[in-house]
């Protein structure tokens, strides 16, 4: 893929600065006006991309260039470990060739080695959304249509509260147990407890605030969450020895992942199924089934829009449908019956 550019400024005059090959290179760009520069480095920018253009245009060229656009986002990472499986089926062929079959074979190959149909869904949709990147940048006429499997049903994996309170008990390494709570009392995404930093938690006011000021604002809000009794007395006691900035931390480092943690804790309680995501589904059910509205749970769990929260949530509510079931009853049918009759 083409290099960085970036503008610089020497002895008044500017200039386009880039690395290639492991060497600094500069060209000038002939302006002491940096609008002008700014104009004029686009214009370069573009036509060193046209001149180093491959005559070939593959799905990693494709890949590699709409995962840059990415940096800095969690999606770069994960572009980063699906095209472990994309690229070494996908990545020599020429992207506008891309066929259904092709697809299709893909499927297959994932299914064998025990994908589930929803990870080849997603690793097809990052398929399409890079070959969709690279037709909007002209590298090639048209994305071709990427066949994906249907979007399997989401599963739905929630914990009781009895069963939570074995969770909890079972987790004994105290990052681990920290982590729990914050999930179990926030409904906080695992990447959002893992950056979580002391300086965003408010002892005075009891309250959390999930957003990084440093992150790269995405569609997955955080939210601003209260905090309970609960948490309250096991955040004063992590925050007492804390080594690190990070609230979540081991051996005086942040912790990364907690995926293999969680896993083992499952294991020893009997809940092997047990995710961070698990979690915080399991949270916004719990409120829905204690008749908190949908607005609060969408607010806790950083949903932009209530509609998405509904969608999902309301069918845990205790008055879900009971006017419905109630206009179904038995009774009423003869009563009707009986006024007709008397019609």
């Amino acid at each position: 893929m083409s290099p960085k550019f970036r503008l610089i400024k020497y002895r008044g005059w500017f200039y386009a600065a880039w690395r290639e090959d492991g060497v600094s290179r500069r060209k000038a760009l002939r302006t002491r006006d940096r609008e002008s520069a700014e104009q004029t480095l686009k214009s370069f920018t573009a036509a060193f991309e046209i001149a180093n253009r491959p005559e070939i245009i593959t799905v990693e060229y494709c890949w590699n260039g709409y995962r840059e656009t990415l940096k800095g986002r969690p999606a770069f990472s994960t572009m980063g470990f699906e095209a472990k499986s994309v690229l070494p089926f996908f990545g020599s062929l020429d992207a506008i060739s891309i066929s259904e079959d092709d697809c299709r074979t893909y499927l297959v190959k994932r299914q064998v080695a025990g994908r589930a149909s929803g990870t080849v869904w997603t690793e097809l949709g990052r398929l399409r959304s890079a070959l969709k990147w690279a037709e909007r940048k002209n590298l090639i006429a048209k994305a071709p249509a990427i066949y994906r499997p249907p979007m399997p049903p989401p599963r739905d994996l929630r914990l009781t509260r009895e069963q939570a309170k074995s969770f909890l008990t079972a987790a004994k390494m105290p990052h681990v147990r920290l982590f729990t709570l914050l999930a179990m009392t926030t409904g906080a995404r695992m990447s959002a407890l893992l950056g979580l930093t002391w300086d965003r938690v408010d002892f005075t006011g009891r309250l959390i605030d999930l957003a990084d000021p440093g992150r790269p604002k995405t569609k997955k809000g955080r939210a601003v969450v209260p905090i309970n009794r609960t948490l309250m007395a096991a955040l004063q006691e992590a925050s007492a020895g804390a080594l690190t900035p990070y609230v979540i931390e081991w051996a005086g480092h942040p912790v990364k992942e907690v995926k293999h943690a969680l896993a083992s804790v499952g294991r020893r309680c009997g809940l092997p199924w047990v995710t961070a995501h698990v979690f915080r589904h399991s949270v916004a059910s719990w409120l829905a089934e204690d008749g908190v509205s949908m607005e609060k749970i969408a607010e806790l769990l950083g949903h932009a829009d209530s509609r998405t929260t509904y969608k999902t949530y309301v069918r845990f509510t205790p008055d879900f449908l009971r006017d419905a079931a109630e206009a179904l009853e038995i009774d009423a049918f003869k009563q009707d019956v009986r006024r007709n009759a008397n019609s």
